[in-house]
């Protein structure tokens, strides 16, 4: 049995290696390429940061490292460690229709480079280190059009888009979560009152037990915007994996909000019931329940997977219907 799983697995990573390298040689113009790609980091490395008081390093790179490893408990930015290993592998799901595209050295790349590169003056001046991460990943984007033209542009704007999660949020996610801690209280709150029978008073983004059982501060990680961003994300990649209609991307996608807040209330409501039953200490059992602290990731996913269901469903009643 293990000798099996080896062999698979050997087979496999056998197989993955030639077909890189097939891919690698195929790919026209690398040293042009990687050289422009070398030297525009470069610019990132050692003149791409000025805001020396947040983090005292001139690299726009270790800014970014630090914005998604900061170890506060209210960073939600994590998820920038993922996205580049996602586009990779999107990247190498698209091969094929990559390598198909018609190669060229494409002149007007240079204009994506110069305009992503006076967005970085704006933003290094400005002392914007997101407006330069925007302007980071445009520029790349440019220098592969420059290299292999404007076919291999549109081939890979999707995955390319998903750098987009990159930028991280920080203070500027304040106008979305407020909003939502605000929303998620007040569900709960009257699920609470309402349906369960479960005496809630809410202040502000407080809930609060009158007998004094459990208080409770929706706080911002738990607005849902983490799973908003997760659930955004994995909208986005299923969507452009499954369905060409813009329409049905756009639904995945902006079900990504609904989802990410009925996830959140579910697990609020999970807390206030465990706290009603057994106290402060069980409420925050649940909260830090590394099983339970999945949930909303499993409402969201869970949601996105029957919607497309039923769009692909809808999709092929339509399609027969018109045969």
């Amino acid at each position: 049995m293990g000798m099996a799983t080896q062999d698979k697995a050997g087979g496999a990573l056998s197989g993955f290696w030639p077909e890189a390298c097939r891919c690698w040689w195929r790919l026209p113009d690398k040293a042009f390429f990687f050289v422009l790609l070398a030297a525009w980091l470069a610019l990132f490395q050692f003149l791409g940061n000025s805001t020396f008081g947040y983090i005292d390093t001139p690299s726009l790179l270790r800014w970014m490292y630090n914005a998604y490893n900061n170890p506060s408990a209210a960073a939600d930015d994590g998820h920038g460690n993922l996205i580049p290993f996602v586009v990779l592998a999107l990247f190498w799901w698209k091969r094929k229709e990559l390598l198909a595209a018609r190669f060229q050295t494409w002149w007007p790349g240079l204009l994506l480079v110069g305009v992503a590169l006076a967005l970085h003056v704006a933003g290094y001046v400005t002392q914007q280190p997101r407006i330069s991460i925007v302007a980071l990943f445009a520029g790349i984007y440019g220098l592969m059009g420059l290299a292999w033209g404007p076919h291999w542009l549109r081939a890979s704007f999707f995955p390319f888009f998903l750098f987009v999660f990159c930028v991280p949020f920080g203070s500027l996610a304040e106008p979305v979560t407020f909003p939502l801690r605000l929303l998620v209280s007040k569900i709960v709150t009257a699920l609470s009152q309402a349906g369960l029978g479960i005496d809630v008073i809410r202040d502000g983004t407080r809930l609060i037990n009158p007998e004094g059982r459990f208080e409770y501060d929706i706080a911002p990680a738990c607005s849902g915007i983490r799973s908003l961003v997760a659930t955004v994300a994995i909208a986005t990649i299923y969507a452009f994996m499954n369905f060409r209609r813009n329409w049905q991307r756009a639904v995945l996608i902006a079900s990504a909000l609904p989802l990410a807040v009925v996830s959140n209330v579910l697990r609020m409501q999970a807390i206030v019931i465990a706290a009603e039953l057994r106290g402060q200490a069980a409420g925050a059992y649940v909260h830090e329940s590394a099983v339970l602290s999945l949930l909303p990731y499993v409402v969201g996913i869970g949601g996105l997977l029957l919607l497309g269901r039923w769009l692909e469903g809808a999709q092929n009643g339509k399609a027969r219907a018109v045969s």
